[in-house]
């Protein structure tokens, strides 16, 4: 895993300049077909499992052949009424499941199983808010017309070689459950948040990766302007998609009536560049949909949200109200950072517990030597990600010794970065490392010999660098920095910066007084 660049910079990520016409209102609606993570499918035994290879994950009722007969996986249950109640939704006690019908050579049944009349729950909602989620208002409630459960189809590939249409039923069967919310979208802004907050959501909880780009999640998104006919684009694959879809449609509708046109009811599908006609929009009569014969009414206790509710685990924004504040003082970003990643957020708590909880040391040294040098190092050497190579142990003991100025920070920073690459280092303490690659701190020079060849150090530099001394005398005090780290250079980071700063700060001031 790489980390984001926007986690080791302070710049903010530049949006494109779309902007919505005030005359012509932007109006959305989304429908979220979430991978639910079961160890079998939906409605047989197979196993629910990604990467396989083509047709090897398939039972006879995947294939959709005669005879066969579904049975409702409980572990889709449980996690589409965890979804269900996370989103505030209004559990059904009484649900059943119904045919869609539709002919696709990756759909072997001639149907899906879905649940279009009586779904799992209805009337839910999810809170946007300025703080958390970066949309224009303070807050946006987003409502929920209802979640079901359904199943997934399969994929059809193109072989270029053989010049063949093939079908892999894998995904064939594979649990979903789709969520439908009202067109309450008002500008993008608001649909790139609350797919950010629901992916967080489902991933937090276990429902779901969360991987829009692998294909656990696709959105379709309705779209129309002052409230005319809307215009479907389906099987959107990422938020970019997603956003780079809705900026397209909303100014080809626009130039559209802005010409006298009619927009047409219809679905569209997005192909990198821009949305493509696939046919009029369907209607629910050309589906065909009735009652499924073969499943079941699912009767549930009326008390069953309260009961999941009282056993799910804190939620991501709980968590991150509590990371940026005391006393761990996190930046909003890597509040959030952290909670996409739990295996981080885990081994972060256990570095902060040893070096302030137990040890009573700064949680400010946490935090940078957390998200910014452990972090940062894996990117500047480009090593994936990989936490078990740095234990959280050893990462404590070296913050420990830079509180201690048993190691300066610049020495620290060259530490790290050898026990990322060599495996050897990994098994010893951190104490020996230090004298291995000599880099500890010269203690044993008395006080007033290290002040002396400090000033030595100095005085050398501000003889080389006549101008940068003019520049600070000049008003220029930051300059002062580059002084420094030509010191920390030629020292090789073992002497404190400050020790530094504070002794050309000195020189200085002596030569203005001359």
């Amino acid at each position: 895993m790489m980390i984001p660049k926007r986690l080791l910079h302070t710049s903010s990520i530049c949006h494109s300049k779309f902007q919505l016409n005030p005359n012509f209102k932007f109006k959305c609606g989304l429908e979220l077909h979430t991978q639910l993570k079961t160890n079998h499918k939906l409605f047989s035994l197979s196993p629910n499992k990604f990467d396989s290879a083509p047709n090897s994950k398939i039972s006879y009722f995947d294939c959709g052949l005669p005879g066969t007969q579904p049975k409702l996986n409980p572990e889709a249950l449980l996690l589409a009424l965890k979804t269900a109640v996370v989103l505030n939704s209004d559990i059904q006690s009484r649900s059943t499941f119904d045919r869609k019908h539709y002919f696709y050579l990756d759909q072997p049944l001639g149907y899906q199983i879905t649940q279009r009349y009586h779904p799992i729950a209805r009337n839910g909602w999810l809170d946007l808010n300025k703080k958390f989620d970066n949309i224009k208002t303070n807050e946006k409630r987003i409502h929920i017309e209802q979640i079901q459960l359904e199943q997934d189809t399969g994929k059809t590939i193109y072989d270029k070689t053989d010049q063949l249409i093939k079908v892999d039923l894998n995904r064939a069967n594979v649990p979903l459950i789709e969520l439908v919310t009202k067109p309450d979208f008002e500008d993008l802004d608001q649909v790139r948040a609350f797919i950010k907050k629901y992916t967080t959501l489902v991933s937090h909880l276990d429902i779901c990766t969360g991987n829009l780009e692998l294909g656990a999640m696709r959105v379709d998104a309705n779209v129309s302007i002052n409230g005319g006919d809307r215009v479907e684009i389906k099987n959107l694959g990422s938020t970019g998609e997603i956003i780079n879809a809705l900026k397209y449609e909303y100014n080809r509708q626009l130039n559209i009536l802005k010409n006298g046109g009619q927009i047409l009811q219809e679905t569209r599908g997005w192909n990198g560049t821009e949305t493509i006609r696939a046919r009029s929009k369907e209607d629910a009569v050309d589906y065909r949909y009735f009652p499924d014969s073969e499943l079941p009414v699912i009767n549930l206790d009326p008390k069953i949200g309260e009961q999941i509710k009282s056993k799910l685990p804190e939620l991501p924004e709980s968590i991150i109200s509590k990371l940026i504040s005391k006393p761990f003082n996190l930046e909003l970003k890597h509040a959030k950072f952290l909670i996409d990643n739990t295996d981080i957020l885990d081994y972060y708590h256990n570095v902060f517990n040893v070096v302030v909880l137990e040890n009573k040391k700064s949680v400010k040294l946490v935090n940078n030597w957390m998200m910014h040098q452990l972090l940062g190092n894996f990117n500047k050497l480009n090593i994936p990600l990989d936490l078990t190579l740095v234990p959280f142990k050893k990462l404590s003991e070296l913050i420990l010794l830079i509180s201690e100025k048993e190691i300066t920070q610049t020495s620290a920073q060259l530490l790290l970065q050898e026990i990322i690459k060599n495996p050897e280092d990994r098994s010893l303490p951190v104490t020996e490392l230090i004298e291995k690659y000599d880099l500890g701190t010269p203690k044993d020079l008395p006080t007033n010999e290290l002040s002396e060849a400090a000033e030595e150090i100095c005085n050398d530099i501000i003889q080389s660098n006549p101008d940068v001394i003019e520049r600070i005398m000049g008003g220029k005090k930051g300059s002062i920095n580059f002084l420094v780290g030509l010191a920390m250079k030629e020292t090789q980071g073992k002497v404190d910066s400050s020790i530094f700063k504070s002794k050309f700060n000195e020189i200085i001031e002596k030569l203005q007084n001359l």
